[in-house]
């Protein structure tokens, strides 16, 4: 279980609990949207609000605690916010899935940027496809 209390403080946000409950919410499932973190937030606390919701992610996010993945043709979703990975995103159903891989490391990033006055922090990929259940569905 993520220790969500320490995360929020490390960030220096209050743990609130409508800001726990987001991240549990979050963590169960890896990849939600704000509509679908709404709907899981409002089963255990029905009076959580829809800005609520969107003003906790929006500041989450900026803090650092949260990583919004955005995704072509979709709306956005978040992630609380882990080592460099990639996202492995399903065409066809949406599914998001997490590899630990890094296509390029910060170092060899760093020096390919460094004539352009760009500093290097971080990487953001997603490899679009399909995933396993789909093509399982397809084939059927």
């Amino acid at each position: 279980m993520n220790d969500y209390m320490t995360i929020l403080k490390e960030n220096g946000l209050k743990a609130t609990f409508q800001r726990m409950h987001i991240l549990e919410v979050i963590g169960m499932c890896g990849h939600k949207d704000i509509d679908e973190i709404y709907a899981e937030a409002i089963k255990t606390h029905p009076s959580i609000s829809l800005a609520t919701v969107y003003k906790n992610i929006l500041i989450m996010t900026q803090s650092g605690v949260l990583v919004e993945v955005p995704l072509v043709g979709r709306k956005a979703k978040f992630e609380i916010k882990k080592d460099c990975h990639v996202h492995l995103v399903c065409s066809h159903c949406g599914d998001i899935q997490d590899e630990a891989i890094e296509l390029v490391d910060a170092d060899k990033m760093q020096k390919i940027l460094s004539g352009k006055n760009f500093f290097y922090s971080h990487q953001e990929i997603n490899i679009y496809g399909i995933c396993d259940s789909c093509q399982k569905i397809k084939v059927s």
